[in-house]
């Protein structure tokens, strides 16, 4: 098997392991489409892993992740690893999780519910009633959410 061989980040943030397919909405959700990013970043999908048979890996430079970004990407790939880069050294690393209850992060696709009427002052709620798979149950209308990457806020 041929090596990937990526350069390293001096600093800033590499988001490993994460669920195939899902590189572009990582992307997505930490605004990498939206800012003018002044610093690299690296994406590679559907790479060779000895945990897992494929992964994709996300590498940004001089940026680390807010909580938000991190409970999104812990919706969508959860088994991500997050490894925080200072000085080309890896001086923190933990695995994203999903929080029991989720708030204002995804929307809900029942067009009657609360939670997307406009002159509603709610934020959309969702229970985790499932880790493995993710199932998230909405607080108000109780419809359980289908497809959480394209509900993402």
């Amino acid at each position: 098997m041929r090596e990937v061989k990526v350069t390293p980040i001096k600093n800033g943030t590499v988001i490993d392991h994460i669920t195939p397919g899902m590189a572009l909405n990582v992307l997505k959700i930490i605004g990498i489409h939206d800012t003018g990013v002044q610093s690299t970043v690296s994406v590679l999908m559907h790479v060779p892993s000895r945990k897992v048979k494929w992964k994709d890996i996300v590498k940004v430079e001089d940026r680390e992740l807010d909580k938000d970004q991190l409970d999104k990407i812990a919706l969508i790939a959860p088994d991500t690893t997050i490894n925080i880069i200072r000085n080309y050294n890896v001086v923190e690393k933990h695995r994203v999780e999903a929080p029991s209850e989720v708030v204002g992060l995804v929307k809900c696709e029942n067009p009657s519910c609360i939670s997307n009427k406009p002159r509603e002052p709610v934020r959309s709620r969702f229970t985790v009633t499932s880790r493995n798979p993710l199932r998230l149950k909405c607080h108000y209308c109780e419809r359980e959410l289908g497809d959480i990457a394209r509900n993402l806020l």
